[in-house]
């Protein structure tokens, strides 16, 4: 009976995977708080930043959402949330996974959630056409599914490369039972001039800002990996709680909830189907710099049509300058007129 009751607990709150007092030579650390399980097919798409559902997170609660992987930055990323204790959910690009298998690996083994984010990672979703939506997703899985084996464990976890989201990348992975994952909170540390300490106060604000959800980071950024345990460390002090996120299978059922739990703002406020406006002129406007940190991260245009784009500027601006140099020497080349003085009667 005993044994029951607790099975019916741990469906209703998600299962208790321990804190810091479970972190072995860590006593500081934050630990993993408890895991819950959710079903795609039940709710297809998540993140308050663009859908109207988040997931079913209490108060405090937060869960760890790391981007791109892997690349070299990850190998050392992996040793913080070991020493933490922290479980987190990876959305791989295929490429990388072909580039970088020892340390999908690792992930693997270290027991965090794998999702996929595309093969290439393209900045065009939003106006991708079916069949290379459809190839780009498909790609990007059977790449992590290539490193990692047949049998293993890939969630049906897909993150819109850029969150450029759309009506056909969303009917695909629907139509392959993909949840869609946004986030709730963004911290921007793709950005290249912000430092570890700028990721931290911009993480904490937001997540204060919100009281909990899903927060988007990209471990393959040496300063996110340094602002990492800065994070963790704010968090445990502000009385966070790190929560693992796995999905249903026939043998591990989805956590109990109510249609209330997984709305993170007032049922009062329309969600927002896509980005606000505010946040695609932010996006557009560190484009440039997204290209220029990671032409594999960032796949928009090519290195020669940039460079074929700048020397058209240039080339522009010399003959701007050529046209004003002969305004200049045609005025200077006129004729003065000399006018008869005006007669005083």
């Amino acid at each position: 009976m005993r044994i029951l009751m607790a099975a019916s607990l741990a469906l209703l709150v998600g299962t208790a995977t321990g804190g810091a007092a479970d972190c072995p030579g860590n006593p500081d650390a934050i630990g993993t708080s408890r895991t819950i399980v959710v079903d795609p097919r039940e709710h297809p798409r998540i993140g308050s930043f663009q859908y109207a559902e988040t997931l079913p997170l209490e108060d405090k609660e937060v869960v760890l959402t790391l981007d791109d992987a892997p690349r070299p930055a990850s190998a050392p990323a992996l040793d913080i949330l070991a020493a933490h204790c922290v479980k987190a959910t990876y959305f791989i690009i295929g490429k990388h996974a072909r580039d970088y298998p020892d340390i999908l690996r690792r992930i693997q083994a270290a027991g965090h959630t794998i999702g996929t984010h595309s093969e290439k990672h393209p900045l065009t979703f939003n106006r991708m056409a079916t069949a290379r939506a459809e190839k780009e997703i498909d790609d990007g899985i059977a790449s992590v599914r290539g490193v990692l084996g047949e049998q293993a464990e890939i969630a049906p976890f897909f993150r819109i490369p850029g969150l450029l989201r759309g009506d056909t990348v969303e009917s695909v992975a629907a139509a392959r039972g993909l949840m869609v994952w946004s986030t709730d909170v963004m911290s921007h540390d793709w950005k290249r001039r912000i430092t570890a300490d700028g990721i931290v106060r911009r993480t904490i604000d937001r997540l204060e800002a919100k009281g909990r959800g899903i927060l988007l980071l990209h471990d393959i950024h040496p300063k996110t990996v340094e602002a990492l345990p800065l994070i963790f460390r704010e968090l445990k002090q502000r009385g966070y709680r790190i929560v693992h996120v796995q999905a249903a299978t026939e043998t591990r059922l989805a956590t109990q909830t109510e249609p209330k739990d997984w709305e993170l703002q007032p049922p009062s406020q329309s969600p927002l189907p896509a980005l606000l406006a505010s946040d695609i002129r932010n996006l557009n406007g560190n484009l440039a710099e997204q290209h220029a940190m990671s032409a594999i991260d960032f796949c928009g245009l090519p290195a020669k049509a940039k460079s074929a784009s700048r020397l058209g500027r240039r080339h522009e601006r010399s003959q701007h300058r050529a046209q004003k140099a002969s305004h200049r020497r045609t005025a200077s080349a006129r004729p003065v007129t000399h006018h008869a003085p005006i007669a005083t009667p």
